[in-house]
């Protein structure tokens, strides 16, 4: 309802009246949240009545953004345990200033998996010198207290902080601290409603609620009583609260649509286990057995049970064996070691989704020719960072035909790095695995975001396929397609794409 200036009495609805005396109690200037403390009103009706009081000139708005800082559960353990990188130094001091690698580790009482990551900021922060060959650590000069450090005991004492309100040195910190996943950081917007001299004026003359109706009910259009009320009138354009609608995780919905596009290429679907024996894992891929992917950095072993059924029939394992000692009938020489059923029948997480594939080779139900393809999830203990997780999802798949080359797997990888990806160029180059040749590595770029790595790929050898049975041609490839979603979506960390954050869920748009 407009203010009519000039004139005695000025009339406002209830809750404009109540926050523009609220606001007058306060000094003339407060927050939204000191607003609604005092008025006992909601956040939808202080910010409906300051914005129609702003239009009319009665009050101003002023918004100031503000970053909230607050340390997770991890950045918790290190506010009071220290940093990891500290927590080493401290233990290579004690140990007189130079030591093994697993000595101090072991006199910290850090964890494995972040021994890498302790090693890293040493260095990083040119606290000590690491000797790779004789895997030791020597310390140089004295390790001084950091910005981010300091910032974590803040934060372990105060448990939040308004990044803005820091100097320039803790907001550096705090850019560092987010970026090792230390912290949870929000956004925020903070309003300060500020009384005009209308304003005063209008309360001077007594401003008063008008009587108005909100809804038009049976008993004023029968009575007739509808013509002699006030209805209020609404701001369409008024802000109303914020509400999320469900829908599907943006990653979930980007799986969806790759599986989508390869079944209409005519692709169908391979499902397996995430437990898998090494003879599928690492035998039947012409992987041998004491290659470097099979120690226990590169590879996650069963502890119980430690050995599973191979599922291939006795005949398969003697053709995988013999290529493997000798390269039976494959015109290979074979590894020329001597073949252990006992290692093939170990039991690992499934460490890439070739294996499916291999399982494929050998299903009474394969086709030829045939399209087949998988979204498997794999793991590997690798360091967490931005671009590696111990989890991952990849896109496997393998094309039987007799009349395949690699003109064939090229095309296909372009089509992944441009049509799924929205990659701009595409470098394909050379590269080595067990068990394909000639093998090739996609690599793709995009602009804004630059280069990244997808995965490898290649024609089976005749090792791979022969013992299967497979007389064809088998153009194969396996891609990190975490890897191809964070072009697309144009996120710079993929552990964003497994995140919890509500925030990021909620705002991250369709792509």
């Amino acid at each position: 309802m407009p203010i009519m200036k000039g004139i005695a009495m000025v009339d406002l609805r209830e809750h404009e009246r109540k926050t523009l005396a609220t606001l007058a109690e306060l000094g003339g200037r407060a927050s939204v949240e000191q607003l609604i403390s005092q008025s006992r009103l909601t956040d939808a009706a202080v910010m409906r009545a300051a914005l129609t009081l702003k239009e009319n000139g009665l009050v101003q708005i002023h918004a100031k953004k503000e970053t909230i800082a607050k340390l997770n559960a991890e950045g918790k353990t290190y506010a009071k345990n220290g940093l990891p990188e500290r927590q080493a130094i401290t233990a290579l001091d004690r140990l007189g200033g130079k030591a093994r690698v697993g000595k101090i580790a072991e006199k910290a009482g850090i964890e494995k998996q972040s021994i890498p990551i302790a090693l890293g900021w040493i260095q990083r922060k040119k606290w000590a010198i690491l000797d790779s060959k004789a895997n030791t650590l020597q310390m140089q000069g004295k390790p001084e207290e950091g910005d981010d450090e300091r910032l974590v005991k803040i934060l372990g004492e105060k448990k939040e902080v308004i990044v803005e309100d820091l100097n320039l040195e803790l907001q550096d910190a705090s850019r560092l601290l987010k970026g090792r996943k230390l912290l949870d950081v929000e956004e925020k917007t903070k309003r300060v409603i500020e009384i005009t001299d209308a304003g005063n004026s209008a309360l001077k003359k007594g401003a008063q609620s008008a009587a108005e109706v909100t809804q038009l009910t049976s008993d004023l259009i029968i009575g007739g009583k509808w013509r002699k009320v006030s209805f209020q009138k609404y701001n369409i354009e008024a802000a109303v609260a914020k509400t999320w609608p469900g829908k599907n995780h943006p990653y979930l919905r980007f799986l969806d649509e790759v599986k989508e596009k390869l079944i209409n290429l005519g692709f169908r679907e391979m499902t397996g286990t995430n437990v898998e024996t090494s003879f599928f894992n690492f035998d039947a891929l012409y992987t041998p057995q004491d290659h470097p992917a099979r120690e226990i950095m590169d590879i996650y072993f069963v502890k119980y049970p430690r050995y599973g059924s191979i599922g291939a029939e006795k005949s398969v394992l003697r053709n995988v064996k013999a290529t493997h000692e000798n390269g039976w009938k494959t015109g290979s020489t074979g590894w020329r070691y001597k073949y252990s059923v006992q290692d093939a029948e170990q039991l690992v997480l499934r460490g890439h989704g070739t294996c499916l594939s291999a399982r494929t080779l050998l299903s009474k139900d394969l086709e030829i020719p045939g399209r087949y393809f998988s979204i498997a999830r794999c793991y590997r203990p690798d360091v967490l960072d931005q671009t590696h997780l111990t989890e991952f999802n990849q896109v496997e798949g393998i094309v039987v035909d007799e009349k395949l080359n690699l003109r064939d797997l090229l095309g296909i990888l372009m089509t992944f790095a441009t049509e799924i990806a929205g990659a701009g160029k595409v470098r394909l180059r050379p590269d080595y695995y067990p068990f394909t040749e000639p093998s090739v590595e996609l690599s793709a770029y995009k602009k804004g975001y630059g280069w990244i790595e997808f995965g490898g790929s290649g024609i089976f050898r005749p090792e791979v396929t022969l013992p299967l049975g497979i007389n064809v041609p088998v153009i194969a490839w396996g891609l990190g397609i975490d890897r191809l979603f964070m072009m697309k979506a144009k996120v710079d960390d993929i552990r964003a794409l497994f995140s919890k954050d509500l925030q990021w869920l909620r705002t991250k748009e369709v792509v």
